[in-house]
């Protein structure tokens, strides 16, 4: 296995021509908004863009090579010099702010970003540039911000420096105050092309067979942060699982039901109950999704799971099959709230789908 890059040292950028070329458009007009916020879901290479936009204004715009001149991307060589400062978090121009850590020991990040993660901005971006040029921020993720962090970027955002640039990542860009939404320009990103998730994970899992290649991408949604995470995390033996168990419908493999909670809710197995409760839910959005295609049908993950939808919405409406979804996903996150026990929390959620499919 070949690790991915961290996006700081990562230089692709796929499936993101469009917001690449609107940066680029920007820079060559001369008229380049002062903080941009790049949103879309969760790794699908925001981050990266936002490097690689840094990188490039860090560099004064490239090397040129455009049709008349001017940059054709904002990529810079690797050997570069700003390429390695940036990557090695050390450049003298750049700044970043994330969750901080939350004890002395660096055991545990913060659950949001605080004021003292974002103090130091303004100063830091009225400073004249130590390399010339420009000065440049990174806020990642943005809505993680708390309320006095948020009004503390707010007040860089309403006078901003000369030659400095601010470049909030965000998942949920909803969270943020309007005010600070008002005061970015917008590089929205979409999801990856199956197709490009696909072949990155054959790039950075080259031990991945076809067939686990095309149901990661599948279950990824776009996304190629999802689909190494799932293999890192043995997501996609989870969901065949899942759909195993549901396959059993519409009475379910009670022996093997209560061996898959023992091992999934098992105290010390915080991974697989991660990944196995987003996994449960997200099938049954998808079994929902299908519901209302009108007989279109839904790609298949793994192989049968397409006639396991079939047999259970005809045993059900979807304002049934909504009202499990919703059940399902309370109890889980009850679960994690406040401490229940896993095990049970699993046996209730598939007994909830088996009394519908039994209806």
């Amino acid at each position: 296995m070949t690790e991915a890059p961290a996006p700081r040292a990562n230089p692709d950028l796929l499936g993101h021509a469009v917001a690449e070329r609107a940066f680029l458009d920007a820079w060559e007009s001369g008229r380049l908004a002062h903080a941009w916020l790049i949103t879309g879901p969760k790794g699908i290479g925001k981050a990266t863009l936002a490097y690689r936009i840094a990188r490039f204004v860090l560099a004064g715009g490239g090397g040129g090579g455009g049709l008349f001149g001017g940059p054709a991307s904002l990529a810079l060589p690797e050997d570069a010099p700003v390429f390695r400062r940036v990557a090695a978090a050390g450049h003298a121009d750049l700044k970043v702010a994330t969750r901080g850590w939350s004890d002395d020991k660096k055991t545990r990040l913060r659950t949001e970003i605080v004021v003292d993660d974002v103090r130091g901005i303004g100063g830091f971006l009225a400073l004249t540039p130590a390399e010339g040029g420009w000065r440049v921020v990174v806020i990642d993720a943005a809505e993680e911000m708390n309320r006095n962090a948020a009004n503390a970027v707010l007040k860089v955002l309403e006078e901003p420096p000369r030659n400095a640039l601010m470049l909030l990542v965000s998942h949920s860009p909803g969270r943020l105050l309007p005010t600070i939404r008002s005061r970015c320009r917008r590089l929205a990103l979409s999801p990856l092309p199956e197709t490009t998730v696909a072949d990155l994970l054959r790039r950075w899992q080259p031990d991945l067979g076809p067939d686990d290649v095309a149901a990661l991408a599948r279950l990824a949604e776009g996304s190629i942060g999802k689909a190494l995470g799932l293999a890192a995390e043995g997501g996609l033996g989870l969901y065949r699982d899942l759909v195993g168990l549901l396959q059993t419908l519409p009475r379910l493999d009670v022996p093997a039901l209560h061996a898959f909670a023992d091992r999934v809710g098992r105290a010390d197995a915080d991974a697989a109950w991660r990944t196995l409760t987003e996994l449960f839910g997200w099938w049954l959005a998808r079994l929902i999704q299908a519901g209302g295609r009108q007989g279109e049908g839904m790609a298949e993950v793994v192989p049968g799971e397409g006639a396991v939808m079939a047999r259970l919405l005809a045993a059900g409406g979807l304002d049934r099959w909504l009202e499990v979804w919703e059940k399902v996903t309370s109890l889980f996150a009850r679960t994690d709230a406040v401490n229940l026990e896993r095990k049970q929390a699993l046996l209730t959620a598939f007994l909830a789908v088996e009394r519908l499919a039994r209806a």
